[in-house]
Parts: structure tokens; sequence; C-alpha cells
């Protein structure tokens, strides 16, 4: 079976790429988001010249990133806290730097990290009794 187009997956999910684009803007709030595009640095180009699977990888990232931690802060916080750097300003304000995909992805890997740790402990523990 084939995967669909980003252009049918924004057609069946939202209508039409505008609606995607309102959907991503009213998601990307202080809270979540670096003003990082061409539009709130004086430029022209914005969200609405962003390809389609960007857009919408993008919308399920903010989506994950809100239901799970509600604000990139407590995501900073979390991949701290996974990485026992919870006192380390210095990385703290390096990823306070990092725009919300890269921190995400961040604490997926740390995340899987965490759990094989678990897991590779648990199996020894059980090995060794």
């Amino acid at each position: 079976m084939a995967n669909k187009a980003p252009l049918a997956i924004v057609k069946e999910r939202f209508g039409d790429k505008a609606k995607l684009v309102e959907t991503v803007k009213q998601l990307a709030s202080d809270e979540m988001w670096l003003p990082r595009t061409n539009s709130d640095q004086g430029g022209s180009r914005g969200l609405e010249n962003v390809s389609n699977a960007k857009l919408l990888r993008l919308h399920d990232t903010l989506v994950a990133v809100k239901d799970k931690f509600g604000s990139r802060a407590k995501l900073v916080d979390e991949i701290l806290t996974l990485d026992n750097r919870v006192k380390d300003t210095g990385l703290r304000s390096r990823l306070d730097a990092y725009p919300i995909p890269r921190l995400f992805d961040l604490w997926k890997s740390l995340d899987k990290r965490a759990k094989a740790q678990k897991a590779a402990a648990k199996a020894d523990s059980a090995a060794n009794s």
C-alpha cells in the first residue's frame, strides 16, 4: 500500500494549507516557539511558504510536546533530568536556544537510552540472583 502524499494528508486533516498554517501558528505560542522564521525577523517569507510535509511534521511535534509537557521549559527540564544535569546552567541556556523539534528528538533519544539502561540493569540483577 502506498503512502499518501503530504497534500492529500493536509486536505484530509485540515481542508487546505491555510488552515494548517493557522493551526501551527496557534500552537506556536510564546511558551512553545522561538521567533526564528523570516517573517518574525522582518523578512517576507513565513510559514505559508514552508512545504506541506514540514508543516505536518511541525504540527505533529508541537501537538506531542504540548500534550506531554505543556511548554518548552518543561521539556528542557525533562531533558536535563534524564541526562542527570539538572544543575548545569550552561547546558540549560544552550538548550533554551534549540527549536522544539530538536529538543523533542533529543528527549526521545535520552528517554530511549534511559529505558534501555533500566532494562539492562533489571536483566543484570535478575541474572545475579
